[in-house]
C-alpha cells in the first residue's frame, strides 16, 4: 500500500502553528547541515515547514529555541563533525532547558548511530531519518506536547509517493536545487545511501515541470535537479530534460548525480540538442581497473565508462566533465591503481572529487579484508592529485585570454571587492570590477588568469 505522508504533514502544521501562536513572541529556529546538495534542500523544506509554523530564523544556534542537525553519512570525517557540534548542544541545553534540540538525516538513520545519539547525547529531544521528512510537523508536535524524548527509526512501511505541495524555504531566489527523486536502488559496495536513503521514488514529471516553471518566472536562473541517480528517473531523465527546457526564459539546468550504468547516448544528444542544460556532466568513475569496479558493483566497465565520456566530447567538444574516485579501496593493487592514473589521463577530466576509501557500517566492502597500508593510500592519493591537477590546470589555461558569461554568486567572504561567479561549464571565477547589485545576475568577465582549481578575471559588462 503506498504511503503519502503529505495530508497529516498538513494537518500537523496547523496543530503547532496554533501552539506558537499562543506563544508571548515568536520562536526562533536554526537548522545546521551537513553533506550533499540533497541534504541542503532537505532543510530548505524543513526551513520551509518550520516558517510555515509561526517560527522565525534565528542567525546563530544561541539564539533559536529550536536548533536542529541534518547530518551526513557518506564518510567517517562528516559524522564525527556532526558529533561534535550536536556535543556541543549540551551547553545550551543546560543555559536553557526549553531549548529543543532534533538530529536528523543520514547518520541518524543508521540504527547504530540512532542508539548512540539515545544512550550518550541526553539532551536530544527527537530524532527522525530521511525516508519520510514531511513527517517533521509530526514530530515537532509530539516535541512541543509531551516531555518525553521521541526517536522516528525508518523502520516504518515508508513512503512510496514523495510529498508534494509542502512549503519550502530557499536561501536564494536565484539558484534552486529541484529534487526528482528520493533514494538508490545500486547498492555500490562501499555506499551507504540505499540503507539511510531507502529505494528509489521518482516524483511525478508535471510537479516537477510545474516547480521548475515557478522557480523560472520567479527569477531563478539556476536549477539543479536532484536524486541520488537521476539517470534512474523513472518516467525517462532525457525526456524530463528535454521538456524542462522548453520553458521560456534566461536560466540553465544543472543535474546531479548521475550512474555510468545508466546514462545514455540519448541523454548526452538531449544535452547537445538543449538551450538551457550545461554543458558539465558530473558521472563519477571511482575506479578505472575492471577488477575494483566489479568489486565495488558498479556494473560497467573502465571501456564503457570511457566511451561515454568520448562521446560526450564528440558531441559537445565544450563540455567539462567531473567525476568522483576513491582511492585506497579494499584489494586495489598498484596496477589496479595504475589503472585509474591511466584513465585520468584518457577522460581529461576537467575537476574531481577525491576520497581515500572510508568503510561504512552496514556495507559489504565494510567486511572485505583491507591489507594495503595507510602510507600507500596517502602516497597514491597524492599521485592522483599530481595527475588531475596538471590536467585541470592545462585546461583552465587555455581559458585566459576567453570572455565568460557567468551567473553572479556574490562577494568573496575574505575580499568585498572580489566576487565569484559560475559558468555555463560550471567553472568557478573570482573576478575584480563587480560591485553587490551585480549578485544573482548575469555578468561578462574576461578570464585573466588560471589555477587548479578556479579561474580569475575582470568584469566587462552584463
Amino acid at each position: 500500500m503506498q504511503k503519502n505522508y503529505a495530508e497529516s504533514a498538513r494537518r500537523y502544521m496547523d496543530a503547532v502553528a496554533a501552539i506558537v501562536a499562543s506563544m508571548p513572541r515568536r520562536p526562533a529556529y536554526y537548522i545546521e547541515t551537513f553533506g550533499c546538495q540533497q541534504n541542503e534542500a532537505d532543510s530548505e523544506r524543513l526551513a520551509g515547514m518550520t516558517e510555515a509554523m509561526g517560527f522565525v530564523r534565528a542567525a546563530d544556534p544561541d539564539g533559536a529555541s529550536l536548533i536542529i542537525y541534518n547530518t551526513c553519512a557518506v564518510r567517517e570525517h562528516a559524522e564525527k563533525k556532526a558529533l561534535s557540534l550536536i556535543g556541543e548542544a549540551k551547553h545550551r541545553k543546560a543555559a536553557n532547558p526549553d531549548v529543543l534540540i532534533g538530529v536528523c538525516g543520514c547518520m541518524t538513520a543508521q540504527p547504530h548511530r540512532m542508539e548512540e545519539i539515545k544512550r550518550h547525547y541526553p539532551y536530544v529531544d527527537f530524532l527522525f531519518g530521511t525516508k519520510a521528512p514531511e513527517r517533521y510537523p509530526e514530530i515537532l508536535y509530539n516535541a512541543l506536547t509531551s516531555n518525553k524524548r521521541t526517536f522516528y527509526p525508518d523502520d516504518y512501511d515508508g513512503v512510496d509517493v514523495p510529498a508534494e505541495d509542502l512549503p519550502v524555504k530557499r536561501e536564494m531566489t536565484w539558484k534552486a536545487w529541484l529534487p526528482i527523486m528520493y533514494g538508490c536502488n545500486n547498492f555500490c559496495a562501499y555506499c551507504i545511501v540505499p540503507y539511510v536513503r531507502g529505494r528509489e521514488r521518482s516524483r511525478q514529471p508535471e510537479a516537477i515541470i510545474a516547480e521548475a516553471r515557478e522557480l523560472v518566472e520567479t527569477g531563478c536562473k539556476d536549477i539543479t535537479l536532484l536524486g541520488q541517480n537521476v539517470n534512474s528517473y523513472e518516467y525517462g531523465f532525457a525526456s524530463l530534460l528535454r521538456e524542462l527546457d522548453k520553458i521560456p526564459g534566461d536560466y540553465v539546468i544543472r543535474f546531479m548525480t548521475s550512474h555510468p550504468k545508466d546514462a545514455t547516448r540519448e541523454l548526452i544528444d538531449t544535452i547537445a540538442e538543449s538551450e538551457h542544460i550545461a554543458h558539465h556532466f558530473h558521472l563519477p568513475m571511482q575506479a578505472g581497473s575492471n577488477a575494483i569496479l566489479k568489486a565495488m558493483n558498479r556494473r560497467y566497465t573502465r571501456e564503457q565508462y570511457l566511451s561515454l565520456v568520448d562521446y560526450m566530447r564528440e558531441k559537445m567538444p565544450d563540455i567539462a566533465i567531473s567525476s568522483d574516485i576513491i582511492v585506497g579501496f579494499p584489494g586495489e593493487t598498484e596496477e589496479d591503481f595504475e589503472d585509474t592514473l591511466d584513465a585520468v589521463r584518457h577522460a581529461q577530466f576537467d575537476f574531481i572529487y577525491s576520497f581515500i576509501y572510508s568503510p561504512r557500517v552496514g556495507t559489504p566492502a565494510a567486511k572485505l579484508e583491507d591489507t594495503t597500508p595507510h602510507e600507500v593510500k596517502t602516497e597514491r592519493f597524492a599521485r592522483l592529485l599530481e595527475v588531475q591537477n596538471a590536467i585541470s590546470r592545462a585546461k583552465n589555461q587555455r581559458l585566459v585570454g576567453q570572455r565568460l558569461r557567468l551567473l553572479v554568486e556574490g562577494p568573496s567572504k575574505t575580499n568585498p571587492e572580489v566576487f565569484s561567479g559560475r559558468s555555463f561549464h560550471a567553472k568557478l571565477v573570482h573576478f575584480t570590477g563587480g560591485d553587490e547589485s551585480l549578485t544573482g545576475k548575469y555578468a561578462w568577465v574576461e578570464i585573466t588568469g588560471a589555477d587548479v582549481y578556479t579561474l580569475t578575471g575582470k568584469f566587462v559588462g552584463v
